[in-house]
């Protein structure tokens, strides 16, 4: 396990380092240390065509994730498997460790769900905001909020992009 663990670190530094920027590499490199020590697998459901999809995916494996994809062609009955309220839906639903993550929450906002252990059903970041990991459009960045849905399906704030 510790081979792989520092394989997957090396593997992702390697990734990281041929990114565009040097600024996203020194983000995401301590992730890849902390989510490939420990991180359960990543099993990410997304339509076959969705091209956002996979570079979120890209994003979660460049942090350190093993991430398993499941293209399907209906994700309405996933979404209500794991309990994405009304209005929070994104394109993708993602499951890692009991918690779905939907959408595109940046991956040191599922290192901290998965290190704090909330109890909690999961993240969310509602839509599809422009700048969020997968959603990069040059330097333009939305300001979204990275929802924690609660037990009872309620929200709360977990994090807000951009950071200030």
């Amino acid at each position: 396990m510790k081979n792989l663990a520092t394989t997957l670190c090396l593997s992702a530094v390697v990734l990281i380092g041929c990114d565009s920027t040097s600024q996203q590499a020194a983000q995401l490199a301590p992730l890849a240390t902390a989510a490939a020590a420990e991180q359960p697998e990543l099993v990410v459901h997304k339509s076959p065509s969705c091209g956002c999809c996979g570079l979120w995916v890209d994003h979660m494996r460049k942090a350190g994730f093993a991430a398993k994809v499941n293209n399907v062609d209906n994700m309405s009955p996933i979404k209500e498997r794991v309990g994405i309220p009304y209005g929070m839906g994104s394109c993708h639903t993602a499951e890692v460790g009991g918690y779905f993550i939907e959408g595109h929450v940046p991956a040191e906002q599922v290192v901290r769900l998965l290190k704090e252990k909330p109890k909690a059903k999961g993240l969310t970041v509602p839509n599809m905001p422009i700048g969020s990991p997968g959603m990069e459009q040059g330097d333009t960045q939305q300001p979204y909020e990275v929802h924690l849905v609660n037990l009872d399906g309620t929200t709360t704030v977990y994090a807000r992009y951009p950071k200030k």
